[in-house]
């Protein structure tokens, strides 16, 4: 029997919680296991609305302790990763029948103030008249408000981090299932399953870190037997959908809209050509892993957009969509309106005396998940016995090492070097690889250098670098996950390329094919 491998510190969940935590502990010298059942951002982490943001709507439920965290984070992670996060301005129509203009002032004040806000521009009053937000609106529309807030590339966001915890000496392990947990010598001995072949392993850990997302109180629920645990998990279910419809307006600005049952949503321009909208808040109960938008949403969202722009939405215009499960913790909230249900997180430790500590991660928002990296690192760095010292907030991540932290500017560095590349090539490159765009170009001096075209400037070698080093194997991890090219392959090359990585897993020297 192969020898028990040891570890200080194994994470089950590979979403942008379980690569934060990961990324932290590495960096500070610990011993890290990180497992996923599926592909890393494969379920909530990649259904977001893409936005890095304080949470405007949340200061009205007075969640000013985590509007500021959130706030000064925006800040921080603009910083750390100038490739997959960029600044965008978003514009408020104001409507007479729903919240009064001198309210959405004071929101706004506060939401230029609050987090120490340096890098972006504060918000003010507009006339729709003349101003091009203004085009695209209904008749009737005179006035709004603009202010600041960021956009990810959530999916990405969770393989960078992933990628860094494993530069740090962490062990990745995607699609490989914890089977089971339990308490032995002091020491929790973990069981997992590679999902491809069936075949389990054994390791053992000093403390456990559950950031299983949606599957966070499943994992420890006495009757399913995987995580030995006494912690309680008041979790609440939130489905989270979203449509992707061509573009309405042909502007930067993205819109947010208020809406009579006092949601808001948003209208975001999306890969060049494409408007996306979103998002709904909807109990959901079921299997996270087969969540799906229903007519109901797609006709909800159709109409609260149609309600602003003057081109009418309509459920054929949709091209995509897409769906996440958030696991927000419910404390003693559960009779309220899903939309009002904290997005706050919550970290839960469980140390009895003499037993290996585990730590229940509940809740949170893609936003501040590198703060509660560290709220988590500050648990356990004190149940472990070592240091705590933060690192992460100055440290870019892996690719993010632009000059001056500037996209523009590394744009053009890039654009002579690559001076044979078309610029729409060169910018989703740099946009999901940034300076990392250097292991995938390689020594080519020209296109055809990068082999094999899959369709829509989707080569050989970005396909190469991928599965070395994304961990892509299946279709869904390159054309949605770490790309959004499932916007625009045909079928056709779907196929293809699902043949080539089906030729790479049953011989994974073929990866070098041309």
């Amino acid at each position: 029997m192969a020898e028990t491998a040891h570890y200080d510190l194994i994470i089950i969940g590979g979403g942008i919680n379980g690569a934060g935590i990961a990324r932290d502990a590495a960096g500070r010298g610990l011993k890290v296991l990180l497992c996923e059942k599926d592909d890393l951002a494969s379920a909530t982490s990649s259904a977001s609305t893409k936005l890095i943001h304080g949470g405007l709507r949340y200061l009205e439920h007075y969640e000013f302790r985590l509007v500021r965290e959130a706030l000064t984070e925006r800040e921080v992670l603009l910083g750390n990763a100038p490739h997959i996060i960029w600044p965008l301005r978003f514009v408020l129509p104001h409507r007479d029948d729903l919240r009064p203009a001198w309210m959405i002032r004071l929101g706004l004040f506060l939401y230029d103030h609050l987090g120490g806000r340096k890098k972006l521009p504060a918000s003010e009053g507009i006339s729709f008249a003349n101003h091009v937000s203004g085009a695209p609106l209904r008749d009737g529309m005179t006035k709004g408000f603009v202010y600041s807030d960021c956009w990810v590339d959530d999916a990405r966001l969770v393989v960078l981090n992933a990628i860094d915890a494993k530069n740090c000496g962490a062990e990745i392990l995607t699609r490989t299932e914890c089977v089971g947990a339990k308490q032995t010598d002091g020491h929790w001995q973990v069981s997992l399953r590679d999902q491809q072949n069936g075949q389990e392993r054994q390791v053992s850990g000093r403390m456990l870190v559950n950031a299983a997302g949606p599957w966070c109180a499943d994992l420890i629920n006495p009757d399913n037997g995987v995580v030995q645990s006494k912690t309680c998990a008041n979790i609440r279910l939130v489905k989270g959908s979203h449509i992707v419809v061509p573009k309405l307006f042909d502007h930067d600005y993205c819109y947010i809209f208020q809406n009579g049952d006092g949601r808001i949503v948003f209208a975001i321009p999306y890969q060049d050509d494409f408007t996306l909208i979103g998002t709904t808040d909807v109990d959901f109960t079921g299997d996270p892993a087969k969540v799906k938008i229903d007519q109901n949403e797609i006709d909800y969202l159709c109409k609260l957009a149609s309600g602003y722009f003057k081109k009418k939405v309509a459920s054929d215009d949709v091209v995509w969509t897409y769906s996440g499960v958030r696991p927000l913790y419910a404390g003693n909230g559960e009779s309220e309106n899903a939309s009002k249900v904290s997005r706050d997180y919550t970290l839960k430790l469980e140390a009895d005396s003499g037993a290996a500590p585990a730590l229940h991660v509940f809740g949170g928002k893609i936003t501040t998940y590198r703060k509660l990296a560290e709220h988590a690192l500050q648990i356990i760095t004190r149940q472990l016995g070592t240091r705590d010292a933060p690192w992460t907030a100055k440290e870019p991540l892996p690719g993010g090492d632009f000059p001056n932290a500037s996209f523009d500017d590394a744009f053009a560095h890039y654009a002579k070097r690559y001076d044979w590349m078309d610029h729409r090539l060169l910018k989703r490159l740099l946009r999901a690889y940034g300076t990392r765009i250097d292991m995938i170009i390689g020594t080519a001096t020209k296109i055809d250098d990068l082999g094999v075209c899959y369709g829509h400037d989707l080569y050989e070698a970005e396909l190469r670098y991928l599965i070395d080093h994304e961990w892509v194997r299946k279709i869904d991890d390159l054309i949605w996950r770490r790309s959004k090219l499932g916007l625009r392959l045909s079928s056709e090359q779907i196929a293809a390329l699902e043949n080539r990585l089906a030729q790479i897993d049953a011989d994974p020297r073929s990866v070098a094919a041309e």
